[in-house]
């Protein structure tokens, strides 16, 4: 196929937009460079409706981007049941996940962990974390470098290079705020985008959405009765449903690109509202999305047909540059880029916060005991994870893999769904402890793998056995070892649905560094002149206090 080429006043509109998104990650430096408070939660001053706007450009990828119209024109709509599952679990998130992650106060999710099952935990789940976005950042970049290299001659080796630069630098440069306020523009454009295109293939069309209408109803386009059905060709909508509602719980309480966005707002009524704009705009994705998938069938159906060999993944950007007005057309690949970029961004802050805050500061404070300041570590993270995505993505680039949004629904069932189920295991249930969610981690996976490989189920069902595995070997074996292993003294009722709203006190500060400081003051130092001896026997009384509060660790 030989590639329409993109011509000069659909490069410049890419160029502007790329241009546009640098300066805000420039215009936000100075703030983010105020210390890790400021670059990974921005003192929590972002409005409830931009933490929605940007959580859901973060989970919108373009992934969703591109490959959501491709699951409509291949199939059908039946992959929208996940859509829905993200708007229902809604109130289950506002009721009983964020009110732990807010009294916690925490920079990244996995601080949770360590909390309620002790540090193993908490590294295990960082670390999963890092290793599964990059691997998502690098499909991520990866799908727009598909994009241009379908409908230019352009090596896609500078594609990737240039949406993988420019997230890194922004990021790197902006920190969370400017993440976010990036999110929110990328956002806009990504849903303008959208509605171009369905609007531009309706009217392409003889008969116009009479038409599309006509033809998707004809070969079951929409929704018909074998989506009901268990075990036939057509996806089951039940499952997909389950499966969803899965796969979201494991992004929206397990994964630090999302919870962080919970710690950027200044209230937990503000983190609801920012839930709740995020599920309307999920529910919008719906007739965009799947809409064009379904518009596009029927454009290449009656209009022209398909290059022989067409790689599906590509099938917006090709219909933008082709039949599309010039201008229009570099809109629509800069809403890819912006889809692109919203996830990558997000990735790699969320990236550089968990091995600065779960692993260098939580177990190589300073040993001056003087709180870390500088955000040199943070940005050097991000260039160094943003590097090895960009060589990941140059791979699938060379391999040219397709049918992309499969394969991340692959990845999230097998690594990143077991730990969803840690995570409700610890929350919903005061017996689980640390060796039962270990061995329920390790056979959800386990169970995930085997129905992948051996089973043949759908990604949905993967994700669906996975947590329930999870769960209920977690909650079992912690049962078992519960009763004939030791116990712990530290009170972990109040991180529990069973004392929710209980005041706890957090046995791993918030700053280590300033843990060291105390510790060394308390050990070396003696009362100083015009002190009240009351004040260090007080505070050495509710430490002993605290530590005797009498709970299991279940």
């Amino acid at each position: 196929m030989d590639a329409p080429g993109l011509g000069g006043l659909n490069w410049a509109v890419i160029i502007i937009y790329l241009l546009a998104t640098l300066g805000i990650g420039v215009w936000f430096t100075r703030r983010a460079s105020g210390g890790t408070e400021e670059f990974f939660k921005a003192s929590g001053r972002i409005p409830a409706w931009a933490a929605g706007f940007s959580i859901y450009a973060t989970t919108l990828s373009a992934i969703t981007y591109m490959s959501t119209p491709e699951q409509a024109f291949l199939a059908d709509w039946s992959y929208a049941a996940g859509n829905i599952a993200i708007f229902a679990i809604v109130p289950l998130l506002v009721i009983f996940y964020i009110p732990f992650f807010r009294k916690l106060d925490v920079t990244t999710a996995y601080e949770y962990l360590e909390e309620r099952f002790g540090p193993s935990i908490r590294v295990i789940g960082s670390v999963l974390f890092v290793l599964f976005h990059i691997g998502r950042v690098a499909i991520v970049i990866y799908l727009p470098t598909l994009a241009i290299s379908s409908v230019t001659d352009i090596n896609p080796a500078l594609v990737a290079g240039a949406v993988g630069v420019l997230s890194v630098v922004y990021t790197f440069l902006g920190g969370i705020e400017g993440v976010i306020w990036s999110d929110v523009v990328q956002g806009i454009i990504l849903l303008v985008g959208a509605a171009v295109i369905l609007v531009f293939g309706i009217m392409a069309l003889d008969g116009g959405l009479a038409t599309v209408v006509t033809d998707a109803a004809a070969n079951d386009k929409f929704i018909s009765a074998d989506n009901w059905k268990f075990g036939g060709a057509a996806a089951a909508i039940p499952i997909v449903f389950l499966g969803s509602v899965f796969n979201n719980l494991h992004q929206y309480t397990a994964s630090q690109d999302v919870v962080q966005r919970y710690q950027t707002t200044d209230s937990p009524k503000s983190t609801a509202r920012s839930l709740i704009v995020n599920g309307f705009l999920a529910l919008l994705t719906i007739p965009l999305f799947y809409g064009i998938g379904t518009v596009l069938f029927s454009f290449y159906k009656h209009s022209q047909a398909l290059p022989e060999g067409f790689n599906t993944s590509a099938l917006v950007p090709y219909f933008a540059v082709t039949a599309l007005p010039a201008g229009v057309s570099g809109l629509l690949i800069a809403a890819i880029f912006a889809a692109a970029q919203s996830t990558i961004s997000s990735s790699l802050n969320s990236i550089s916060a968990c091995v600065t805050v779960d692993i260098r500061d939580r177990f190589f404070p300073p040993k001056t005991g003087q709180a870390r300041t500088g955000v040199g570590f943070s940005r050097a993270v991000i260039v160094i994870v943003g590097v090895l995505s960009v060589s990941v993505a140059l791979y699938l680039s060379a391999t040219d893999q397709a049918q992309t949004w499969d394969l991340f629904l692959s990845i999230t069932g097998l690594f990143g769904v077991p730990l969803a189920g840690v995570f409700a295991l610890g929350i919903f249930t005061k017996r689980a402890n640390t060796s039962g969610v270990l061995a329920g981690l390790v056979v959800g996976a386990g169970l995930a793998w085997f129905v992948q490989e051996r089973a043949g189920l759908t990604p949905f069902a993967v994700s669906t056995v996975a947590f329930i595995g999870a769960m209920i070997f977690g909650y079992l074996i912690s049962l078992l070892t519960g009763t004939f292993g030791p116990r712990s003294g530290h009170d972990v009722l109040p991180l529990t649905i069973y004392a929710k709203r209980a005041a706890y006190t957090r046995r791993v500060p918030t700053n280590p560094a300033e843990a060291v400081a105390a510790s060394a003051a308390t050990a070396n130092s003696a009362p100083s002149i015009g002190s009240h001896p009351t004040d260090s026997r007080a505070a050495s009384t509710a430490v002993k206090t605290n530590d005797k509060q009498g709970h299991d660790h279940d």
